[in-house]
Parts: structure tokens; C-alpha cells; sequence
């Protein structure tokens, strides 16, 4: 890349051929004030508050739009540079509300910290300030004080760039301007985009602020946590930002390579369901077909007797666990840890899942790629997925692709919009997938071998990962991959479904799977022990699954939650995410490790440390664990497993009559089933009656 030299208040410096000055200049450390320039957007230029002085120009010039060039000299601290910005200070608030006080934005308005420095101490104007309606547009933005907007179009931006819906726009001209919502096919006017919560972050103003969160807290009230979303795949960073030992507000944590500085609608939301009614606080013992609070020691003791008995009674083998694999690194291998101390090969995470040969501890299936690249693919193939709703931010990644002249072709059994323009399509029953997979113009689709090497990709999605043949879906994307020079990823379903099978969170020898210790009659297991899962929700045997597990002798329901107390015995209240430290590993292989944000609510736990007690109880070898830290060594993650080569058949004759099974968006997790805002959405009222999608 060429660079061009030009000179910054009297500084020489050096900025890529085609920067803008804005950003050549932020580049350099000099701040130019802005409020329509975003660098993940394009350029509006019409907020003008970017003037600089550049010499040679008759006029102030907005950095945003101009280019640099060799030899240009710009000043931005000039007389004629900060005049006009103090200009446009002036024009800027003449409409705008003096609420300041009252306004949700306060303490992090960039244009309450502008006028600081550009605004006057007083208005020339004395007409009545312009008042624009209120605009009610779903559960989650509120657009309440849209008389605070200043039109600098980043929300507008930003639904056609990156969410890929143009859901909102301007309508009038002058001071009749005003953003508005489009109404769209179903006569709503809410803002239905999956992504829509980054509008909030990204307006300069308090015009968009979060319904939820509005009015219950002043951002200098706050303290900011860092952590990891445990929801799909992707791992986004956060910020979670606490007041009184309670989750408030989560927002982005930049990280260019993950989640850029974007985050998906469920990641910001979900804490909602961390303050609700629904928590559990304390163990619980069932006696007598009544529910009765016990203490640790009672329930743990319960528990560990109970394991022990059953154990003598019916051997080991009629011992297990099922995993969410929304749970830490240090969870799931400590359960592992502690089926296989006792002698009980039968834990999984594979709730979903239909073709258990497909994954093993020895080959973790993963993404194929890094996460960044995903934007800059030429060619990409997405098999069984709704990949804008199971998976966001790498939808978002790809449309980004898209932008830049990439194709992105599918396989599905139904036709869904994703926001992007779809080349090719093969709508096909999930019977037909593997046959549809042997189609000679999917090579077309993907080019020849030698063009864009590297730039191309086949997405196996989660429909595809827990399809009933998946093993042979997979062996028949590397056939055609080899064909193409294109390579094979997983989408990966869950925050640590890789994480899971580093871990060894799953049957290695002769253990029972998920679907095994969820049938009708157990194949012979008689103690259960359910780790932040609700197999009615969670799992393809839904409540067919409870029924079995309420036949068992003893079933331990591990939650943050009051959940499966129809088949469980025993309640044990665990942390979720912000009052626990852990390990998410996402689909690419990248292990991030999170602490505590608060403290945990009532008499709840870590579910590794009480996952340690009960190896020690159970006289466990190796359970001396002080930290998690000492648990995620103990673990040992490697990514040198991180393979999806498979040697399975390629022979498409199998055929299955059922759907996978798949988790609609809102639906993919407890907490987001337990957050009501998120309930509320156009997506949680279209996902299908029962918390299970299963595509028809």
C-alpha cells in the first residue's frame, strides 16, 4: 500500500493513499470533532462539523470527504478551522433540547462534550425550538426524543451497511427533516433488525436510546466490566456495566478480529433475565412432591449420597451428565472430570444433535477460518442455516463480503432473507441436502480451483451440524472443497460448543449420548446430572426428554434458573456468566477468558466450584482446584485439534424423515428465553409456538 506524505499542524506525517483526513489524522493522534463520520460507515458529510483548514482552499473543508494528498497542509486548530466549527456548533443546537439533565445520553454525549469546547455561552436565537413526535418502534430503541436528533444519518447508515435494512430514513427537508421508520409489508413500523441495538451506541445524541435501560441509571453511576457474550458462536467482547452489584447495560468492547465493535441484539439484552423473577437462589430439595430450600452442605451431601448409591446399586455406567454447551471451559471439564472419576463414560453436549459419529474429542469441529476473514471471502456456500438469525455478526461479516462483489450461495429447505443478495439457491428438504451437495453447478457456483485461492468457503450451518447424516454432509463439502479450492467450516451452534469438544465433554469410548440418556427408557441410566441445560428446550427430544429423565431414580438440575423441576430432585443455583469466571472457546478456536462482574445473587455458586465439592465428595482423584485459572490449565485446550477432515462415506443414499433440530434466535439459550424485552421482538413472536424451531 502506497503512503502519501502531508503535513498536520505544522507536523509531517504519513497516512495510506485515499484516507480521508479524518482519519489519516485520527491515525496520527489529532482529533478532529465529528458526529456523522463513523469508520465502520461511509461517508455523509453532512454534519459538517469536521472543518479544517487546508491551504490553497478558499473554504473550510469537511475532513470526512477530503482526501489526502502529497504536500497538502492542514490545519484543524487554525482560526479559520475552529470558527467554522463553532459556526456549525451554533446551527447545531439552535433546535436542539437544553434536557441535558434528563436526557439518558448525559455523561456520554459527544454533543454534549463538543459544545464544551465549540458552543457559545448563548443563543442568538430566540424562536421556539422545533419539536418532532414520537415514534414508538418495538421493544428494545426507544425513539421518544427524536427532537434531540441532529440528523447526522449514522442509524440510517448503518441499517443499509451493516444490518443490510434500510429500516429507517429521512424524510422533509430543512427543519422539517426528521428520521423516521418505513412501513413495511406487515403494516409495522418496529425496528426488527437483529443488529438494531447498535443504532443506540453509534447515534452522537440521546435520539436513540435503550428502551430497557432508560431511566434507570446515570453512565457516571456505573462501573464497566469486561466479559464474553455466551450465546452463538462468535464470542463477541462485551462490556457489562454494573450499579449496586446489578447488571444495568451491556455494551460492545471493540475487537476488530471478533465482533469489530458491533454486538448482536441477544448479546446485549439477555442480561435482562439475569434480574428476573426466575432466578434460582437458593438449593433446593424435593420431598414429598413439594419443593423445599435446603443449604449447601444438605443438598450437596443429598446429592453425593445419592451418586453413591446409585452407583453401588446399578455400577457407574447408570450415571450421567448432559452439558449445555453454553457452559464455561472450566465447567465442562470438570464434569467430564468427574463423570469419568467415577467411572461413567456418559457425559455429552450434543443435545441437538442427531449424527453423533460426526464429532469426537480428537477432531474438534470449528469454523475452518478466522472470523476476519469471513469479510473478505470471493465465494461463499452456506449449507443448513438461517445464518442471519443463528449467527449475526458472521452474517454481518459476510455481507460486508457481499459489498465487495463476493457470491454467497446456500442449500436450506426454506428460502430466508439475509439481508444480502443471494446468488444461487438449492431450496431442498434436509433429506435431500447431501444429493443436493453432489450438484456439478456447485463447482460453478464456487469457480475453479485456481481463482480467488484462499476466498472461498463452505458453511456448514447448525441445521447442517446436528442433521441426522451429518457425517456424510460433511465428508461431500470437503469432496466438493477439494474440487474447488475452497475449505470447510462449522458455524458452530453455541458460545463453546468447540470448547466443549477440546474438553472431552462427550462420550470416548463406550459412554451413552444425549439421545441415549434422553430416550424413553434411559438405556439403563438412573441418576442424571443436567449442567445449565433444559432438555425440554435444549435438546431434540424435548419433552419427550423430561419424561424419560423423570423416570430416573435421581435427577440434579444445575441452574441459574427455577427449571426442570417436573423431572429433577434437586435444584443447585449456579452463576451465569457475569457472576462466574470461565473460558468460552468460539468457532475459530479462540479462547477468551472472562472474570466476574458481580458478585453471584443469593446463595449461588460457580458451577465449577461446586462441580470441585462433588468430586471431592466423591473422592475424585485431582479435584484440589483453587481457581478457574488452575482448572483452564488443568484443561489444557488445544488447538491442534481443530479439524474437519472426516472420513466418512460420500454416498448420498440415506434419507431421514425428520427436520434437524434447531433453535430459533430468541430461543437459543435460558437467558435469552428468560429476557423479556427480547420476547417481545417481531423474532420471538414469528419463531414457531414451541421453544424448539424445527424447520418444516
Amino acid at each position: 500500500m502506497s503512503m502519501i506524505e502531508f503535513e498536520l499542524d505544522g507536523k509531517k506525517v504519513e497516512a495510506p493513499a485515499g484516507s480521508m483526513v479524518i482519519a489519516a489524522a485520527a491515525d496520527a493522534g489529532t482529533f478532529i470533532p465529528h458526529f456523522c463520520y463513523h469508520k465502520k460507515l461511509t461517508v455523509a458529510a453532512n454534519c459538517r462539523m469536521c472543518l479544517v483548514d487546508i491551504e490553497k482552499m478558499p473554504k473550510p473543508m469537511p475532513a470526512c470527504a477530503t482526501a489526502i494528498a502529497p504536500g497538502m497542509i492542514v490545519r484543524t486548530k487554525s482560526d479559520k478551522a475552529i470558527k467554522a466549527q463553532q459556526s456549525v456548533m451554533e446551527f447545531l443546537l439552535i433546535n436542539h433540547p437544553l434536557d441535558c439533565p434528563i436526557c439518558d445520553q448525559g455523561g456520554e454525549c459527544q454533543l454534549q462534550d463538543l459544545a464544551v469546547g465549540y458552543g457559545g455561552s448563548s443563543s442568538r436565537y430566540e424562536e421556539e425550538k422545533r419539536v418532532v413526535a414520537n415514534k414508538d418502534v418495538g421493544p428494545l430503541i426507544s425513539m421518544e426524543e427524536m427532537s434531540r436528533c441532529i440528523h447526522c444519518t449514522r442509524c440510517v447508515r448503518f441499517g443499509q451497511e451493516v444490518a443490510g435494512v434500510m429500516e429507517l430514513g429521512m424524510i422533509h427537508r430543512g427543519e422539517h427533516s426528521e428520521i423516521t421508520t418505513m412501513v413495511k409489508d406487515n403494516g409495522s413500523e418496529a425496528i426488527d433488525s437483529e443488529l438494531s441495538g447498535n443504532m443506540i451506541d453509534i447515534c452522537p445524541v440521546g435520539a436513540l436510546t435503550s428502551k430497557p435501560f432508560r431511566y434507570s441509571a446515570r453512565t457516571w453511576e456505573l462501573s464497566r466490566r469486561k466479559s464474553i457474550s455466551p450465546h452463538d458462536s462468535t464470542g463477541a467482547n462485551l462490556i457489562v456495566q454494573v450499579k449496586n452489584n446489578k447488571v444495568m447495560r451491556v455494551v460492545p468492547l471493540e475487537n476488530e478480529a471478533v465482533n469489530e465493535c458491533w454486538i448482536a441484539d441477544r448479546d446485549r439484552y439477555s442480561y435482562e433475565a439475569l434480574n428476573g423473577t426466575d432466578r434460582l437462589t437458593t438449593p433446593m430439595i424435593k420431598q414429598g412432591g413439594e419443593w423445599k430450600d435446603v443449604d449447601w452442605q444438605t443438598a450437596l451431601e443429598y446429592v453425593a449420597n445419592g451418586i453413591k448409591q446409585i452407583k453401588t446399586d446399578h455400577g457407574a455406567s447408570s450415571i450421567g451428565t448432559l452439558a449445555s454447551p453454553h457452559s464455561t471451559v472450566e465447567e465442562l471439564f470438570l464434569a467430564s472430570q468427574l463423570m469419568r472419576g467415577i467411572g461413567s463414560d456418559n457425559i455429552d453436549y450434543r443435545l441437538r444433535t442427531a449424527d453423533f459419529g460426526n464429532t469426537s474429542a480428537a477432531n474438534v469441529r470449528w469454523l475452518g477460518t478466522s472470523i476476519a476473514s469471513l469479510s473478505s471471502m470471493q465465494h461463499v456456500l452456506v449449507v443448513g442455516s438461517n445464518l442471519r438469525k443463528d449467527h449475526p455478526l458472521f452474517a454481518q461479516r459476510i455481507r460486508q463480503a457481499v459489498r465487495k462483489g463476493a457470491q454467497v450461495s446456500q442449500i436450506n429447505e426454506v428460502s430466508r432473507d439475509w439481508a444480502m443478495n443471494i446468488a444461487n439457491s438449492i431450496i431442498a428438504p434436509a433429506s435431500d441436502w447431501a444429493a443436493s451437495l453432489m450438484e456439478a453447478k456447485l463447482k460453478q457456483w464456487l469457480g475453479a480451483p485456481d481463482v480467488a485461492a484462499g476466498k472461498k468457503i463452505i458453511l456448514l450451518g447448525n441445521a447442517a451440524a446436528h442433521h441426522a447424516n451429518a457425517s456424510t454432509l460433511l465428508a461431500l463439502a470437503q469432496q466438493l472443497a477439494a474440487a474447488t479450492g475452497a475449505v470447510v467450516g462449522y458455524l458452530t451452534e453455541a458460545a463453546n460448543t468447540v470448547g466443549a469438544q477440546m474438553v472431552g465433554a462427550l462420550p470416548q469410548k463406550d459412554g451413552l449420548q444425549a439421545a441415549q440418556m434422553l430416550a424413553s427408557e434411559g438405556n439403563g441410566l438412573k441418576a442424571a446430572l443436567l449442567l445449565a441445560c433444559e432438555p425440554a428446550f435444549d435438546s431434540a427430544a424435548g419433552q419427550a426428554g423430561v419424561v424419560a429423565l423423570s423416570k430416573m431414580q435421581m435427577v440434579v438440575s444445575m441452574s441459574a434458573f427455577k427449571t426442570n423441576m417436573d423431572c429433577a430432585d434437586v435444584l443447585l443455583p449456579i452463576a451465569p456468566f457475569t457472576e462466574t469466571s470461565g473460558t468460552f472457546v468460539n468457532a475459530e478456536g479462540r479462547a477468551q477468558s472472562f472474570h466476574a462482574v458481580v458478585k453471584p445473587l443469593g446463595e449461588t455458586r460457580p458451577a465449577w466450584k461446586v462441580l470441585r465439592v462433588l468430586g471431592n465428595m466423591l473422592g475424585v482423584i485431582g479435584f484440589n482446584f483453587d481457581s478457574s485459572q488452575e482448572v483452564l490449565a488443568a484443561a489444557n485446550l488445544d488447538t491442534s485439534k481443530l479439524n474437519n477432515a472426516t472420513t466418512a462415506s460420500t454416498t448420498a443414499s440415506q434419507a431421514i424423515a425428520s427436520m434437524p433440530c434447531t433453535a430459533s434466535i430468541y430461543q437459543l439459550d435460558g437467558l435469552v428465553r428468560r429476557a423479556p424485552s427480547l420476547q417481545l421482538t417481531n423474532d420471538a413472536r414469528n419463531s414457531s409456538n414451541s421453544d424448539l424451531e424445527i424447520a418444516a
